[in-house]
Formats: structure tokens, sequence, C-alpha cells
């Protein structure tokens, strides 16, 4: 049964930007209510006849499980139809012009929707909502490429995320790109690099912000961009960070260090080349959780099962460090986050599912239905142990009611996927504090991780009270 919504203040703030802005970009903490607010702009806008339809561009797990949840959730969006342009029936919901209000789909969709003919130049949608937008800070990727030419098509250009720079100030491009077409930051990444960037590094590949160069991005989006933080407008219970160092094994460790400064190691079970840094980087941050790809025809060995990829085990105390860890919560609901597959092989090994303990495998729900069962189970507290890949389940998923505790196997470097997977449960509706435990291999890349995780936050923070400062001087 659908319920009232009672916007807060802040609520109807973004609403107000949205509405009074013909491009613009809500840079919110998970919780803030994103969605219900991107709702509420564009029934306004329909209200007034000045627009009819909402495209809304989002990875596939918000797209089945948040967007047509909101909806149906709150009474004041009750009439607003939503469909996901997903899956067999997309084409049918698409060719019936009066199906829907709000039309959903993916990134991996566009490639599909383009070709639909007059869909887009033609007018058929009003507003452009692009949900996460974090997704298109390449502009070398097709879903970009792809966007671009058509931005020009919608009256209204939105964008959302609360992590839009969490990798350094040159994420930003391609956001705002999508709102302004480049007049705020430069109409080519080359020219917005140049303009505020300074190559350094090894081959000059690394590039740092100029002198000063902060200050003059912050006040070219401040126009365009309303920024929220959590801490502003709720009261978030307690994130605590707790780190777990543990010894590699001397053989283990004789392994990465070959690896780190010779870029090629041998195993009894195959061979692995680190042709340039960075996939020695990949293979050091692979050793440094347990496992390693090898480089051999895994369809010419009976070893592998077709379609997996060959991988040899250099040592476990990673993992026993995890089980560990869950044995401490005492059946406390916990997600446990891998980063590769020979991670999870050993992780599924080492935490079977018992009488008193369910183990499920996030990335084994492939289907709307799954995931809705998934979510729910878990916040019901059916779920003891939920394996988890940030990249794949940093967005969509609200498990802030089934547990408080969040293991990190392994390290990304990724601060987006990072900060976001520990939001799936440190977020509005959380009542309890949020410990999230961190395994980290000593003198290993693990280290440089950490330290690169805590420069990028600092990184973003900074943007953020740069935007929250110029919008009180607006007031």
């Amino acid at each position: 049964m659908a319920i009232s919504w009672k916007p807060h203040a802040f609520q109807k703030t973004a609403v107000k930007f949205l509405l009074e802005h013909g491009a613009a970009g809500l840079f919110l903490d998970p919780g803030l209510g994103k969605t219900s607010i991107t709702f509420a702009a564009f029934k306004v806008l329909k209200t007034e006849g000045l627009a009819e339809r909402l495209l809304v561009v989002t990875p596939l797990r918000p797209a089945y499980l948040v967007w047509p949840a909101e909806a149906e959730k709150w009474a004041e969006f009750a009439d607003l139809r939503v469909v996901v342009l997903h899956g067999k029936t997309k084409a049918a919901a698409l060719l019936k012009k009066n199906v829907a209000d709000v039309y959903v789909i993916n990134p991996e969709g566009l490639p599909w929707l383009m070709r639909q003919h007059g869909v887009i130049s033609g007018g058929f949608f009003d507003v452009l909502c692009v949900d996460e937008s974090s997704k298109f800070k390449n502009t070398r990727t097709e879903r970009f490429k792809l966007l671009k030419v058509a931005l020009g098509c919608f009256k209204r250009r939105w964008i959302l995320t609360g992590s839009p720079a969490a990798n350094g100030l040159l994420d930003l491009f391609g956001q705002v790109y999508l709102l302004d077409l480049g007049r705020a930051l430069g109409a080519f990444i080359t020219h917005y690099r140049a303009t505020y960037f300074a190559p350094t590094g090894f081959g000059g590949y690394t590039w740092v912000p100029q002198k000063g160069a902060e200050k003059r991005i912050y006040q070219a989006l401040a126009p365009l961009v309303l920024r929220m933080s959590e801490k502003d407008y709720l009261q978030l219970p307690q994130l605590i960070i707790n780190d777990v160092v543990v010894e590699l094994p001397n053989t283990a460790m004789k392994t990465y260090r070959e690896m780190e400064h010779q870029l090629f190691i041998t195993l009894d079970s195959g061979e692995a080349k680190a042709v340039n840094t960075a996939v020695a980087l990949m293979k050091c941050r692979q050793i440094a959780s347990g496992g390693i790809y090898l480089d051999v025809d895994h369809e010419a060995d009976a070893r592998w099962p077709k379609g997996g990829r060959p991988w040899a085990e250099v040592h476990d105390v990673k993992t026993e460090a995890a089980v560990e860890l869950v044995d401490g919560l005492e059946g406390q609901p916990c997600l446990v986050a891998y980063e590769f597959d020979h991670d999870l092989t050993r992780l599924i090994a080492a935490l079977p599912s018992t009488a008193t303990r369910k183990v499920v495998v996030a990335a084994e729900a492939t289907t709307r239905e799954k995931l809705v069962a998934l979510q729910a189970q878990w916040n019901r507290g059916e779920i003891q142990v939920l394996l988890v890949q940030p990249q794949s389940i940093a967005h969509g998923l609200n498990l802030q009611a089934g547990g408080r505790a969040v293991i990190l196997h392994s390290l990304s470097y990724d601060y987006d996927n990072y900060d976001q997977l520990i939001r799936r449960v440190w977020r509005q509706g959380q009542t309890h504090r949020v410990f999230v435990h961190r395994v980290i291999a000593r003198g290993t890349v693990d280290e440089a991780i950490v330290a690169a995780l805590k420069a990028k936050q600092k990184g973003q923070q900074a943007l953020f009270t740069a935007l929250s400062a110029y919008r009180k001087r607006q007031k």
C-alpha cells in the first residue's frame, strides 16, 4: 500500500533546483531520496504541461529495484507509470506511445534505443535523467558517445550521483558535459585537461590539478549542481573502520616480490606474465588476495572447466581472516566483498551454508525477481553471509535493514565502488553502528590502495565543501 511522501525541507530545495534549471545535477549522498526528488520535479512539469515523458538511464539493478519501487511506494507518484526497457518486452513497451510516463533503461541498452527510429530525435522524451552519472565519466566509451549526439533532443537534462569525482576531478568532465554540452568545462576532454591539469608521473600519463585549478573548477560547476550531504540532514549511526592486517606466508611473499620487482613469476601449475606495470599491479593485487590467474590454454587443459579462467592458489590467510570475522559475528548478517572470481571460489569453499548459516552469492541473482527476493531476504535477516563483488552491487540495493557489518576480503582502489558498497548498509534507516572490516596484507599493494582511497576521499570532499559553500552564499 502506497504511503504519503512528506518531503524534508532539503528535498523541497532539491526539487526546486531541478525545476529552475534546464540542466541540473544533484550530488546527493545515498539515502537522501534522489529518486523521489526526481519524480516530484517531473510530476510538476507534467502537471503544468511542460513535459510528458522522462527517460532515466541507470545501471540495471536500480532500474529494476529502485525506480519502479519508488513510484509504487509513494501515493503522490502512484499515477506515474514506470516501465523498464529491458528484456523481451522492451520493444512493445516503447512502441505503445501512452504506456508509460517514465522509461528506465540501463546504459548497455542505449545502442538498441538509439536504433529505434525517431524515438530520440523525434522528441518522444522531454527530460533526460542520468542516474549514477559517474558511469559516464569516460568520454571514450560507447555509452557516452551515443548519449552525446542525442543531448540536444531533450528539453531538460538532469544527472544524479553521490560520487561524481571518486577517482579525481578528471571524472567530472563527461558528467558535466551531459548537462551543458561543454560550456562550463570546455567542449573536449583534452581542452579540460590542458586548462586545469598538468601531466606528471611515469610517461606523463598522470594528471594533477594546476595551482588554483580546483577553485576554478568548483566555481565553474557551482551554478549547475546542488550538493547535499547526509551529515547535514540525517542522523546516521557511527561508521567504524577496522583494519585487520595479515602476514603473507614466506613462500607467498616471495612470489609477490618476484612479481612486484621482476614482473614475471612461474608457478607449478602454469605461467603468469606481466607485460606492463598495469598488468603487474593487477597480478600483485591478486597475489595479495590469495590467488593468481594463469596464462595457459584452458581449452586444452582438462583441469579447468570450460569457460572458467585458470588460476592457482598462493595462500589462504585472507580467506581465514574473513572466516574468523564471520564467526566472530555469531550469526549476525554481513556482506563479504571480493574482487576476483578466484577469491569467490575460495570463500565459498571456506564458508559453506549450514543449518544455522545461510550463505548467498549476490551474482547469482540475475533477474529482477531474484534481485527483489535477494534484497527482501537480506533485510529480513534471513541471509547470514552475502558474498558480493563491489562493482556489480555498489548501486541499487538497499541493505540497511538486514545487517551492519561489511568485510572487505580484497580491496579495490575504485573509490566509487568502495564508498557505494559501504553505503548499501550505512544509509538512512540503519539504526546501529556500521563496522567495515578491511583485510590488508602487510607489505603489499593493499597498503598503497588504502592510502589511495584516503586521498581520493579527501579530493572528492574538497569538491563537496566548495559546492556547499557556494550554495550558502546564494541564499
